[in-house]
């Protein structure tokens, strides 16, 4: 099985890629930087940028799947570069790959495409996006199974939630924390922490977007979430127990996000009804 990969070298790509090597599969990756993929032996690197007119399909050699993680923008969600640019764009790259014979797509959405519903999220509820990345994503998505009932193609559209690990941006909550243990800090700032969330480590989520993907299968809408609500605080507690760091919190410091609301997380039914209910990653 071939599969072509965008995104290779974000955070999440490096870790699909990383776990795409565990399997018996060709891979070629698309990117702008191909020195940043060097270390990935057996990845066939080509070098492009996906404004272009490429006809990328035939450039990949018509790869069995298409990982498509490549998204500009992030991680400022409120940009209206998300759909003034970066939509039209996902749009049209997507549409020439399945044109030219892309037979399985798998996408990444977001849990943002929710909006500001809380409780538990499931796939099949509707959409109410209120920042401009949630609403590109929900749009292309739609644009997608328009596209997808004029040209057959297999569609999984897999919702992350919250992800932290190893190469995150380091804006994101583990990073800082890390680094602030690193600088010698005894108080860490943030939130109130009361927030419930739904978060996975980078390793499962990249392990569950390769076992979804590897289906070639028409699944459409899925969630890619631990299905377990925490609070912020809990989380931020137990990775400085887990690591055995020395540093007190600040709670309170920071006020919580406008564009989310308090309480939310993800429902895995679906996604336990794709690899069954006994599946662990």
């Amino acid at each position: 099985m071939r599969i072509g990969l965008t995104g290779a070298t974000g955070f999440i790509g490096r870790h699909v890629l990383k776990e795409l090597m565990l399997h018996d599969v060709e891979v070629v990756a698309l990117t702008r930087t191909p020195a940043m993929l060097s270390y990935f032996e057996g990845v066939q690197v080509i070098q492009a940028d996906l404004n272009s007119d490429a006809d990328f399909y035939h450039l990949m050699g018509a790869p069995d799947v298409l990982i498509h993680l490549a998204w500009d923008g992030l991680p400022n969600y409120k940009s209206l570069h998300h759909f003034e640019a970066e939509l039209p764009r996902q749009y049209k790259f997507i549409k020439r790959m399945v044109e030219s014979g892309l037979n399985s797509l798998f996408n990444t959405g977001t849990c943002f495409e929710y909006g500001m519903q809380s409780g538990a999220l499931s796939s099949e509820m509707k959409t109410q996006p209120t920042n401009p990345y949630g609403y590109a994503k929900d749009a292309l998505r739609k644009q997608l199974e328009f596209l997808r009932a004029d040209i057959k193609f297999n569609l999984t559209w897999a919702r992350l939630f919250y992800i932290y690990g190893e190469g995150q941006a380091e804006n994101s909550l583990y990073p800082q924390l890390k680094k602030a243990v690193l600088r010698g800090d005894k108080v860490f700032n943030m939130s109130g922490g009361q927030q419930l969330r739904d978060y996975l480590p980078i390793e499962t989520v990249a392990e569950r977007i390769v076992r979804v993907a590897l289906e070639q299968r028409d699944i459409g809408v899925t969630n890619i979430c631990s299905g377990k609500p925490i609070s912020v605080g809990d989380l931020v507690k137990q990775w400085i127990r887990e690591s055995g760091w020395d540093i007190e919190l600040n709670l309170g410091y920071y006020p919580y996000p406008d564009y989310e609301p308090m309480s939310f997380w993800g429902s895995n039914i679906n996604f336990n009804g794709v690899v069954g209910s006994d599946y662990v990653a």
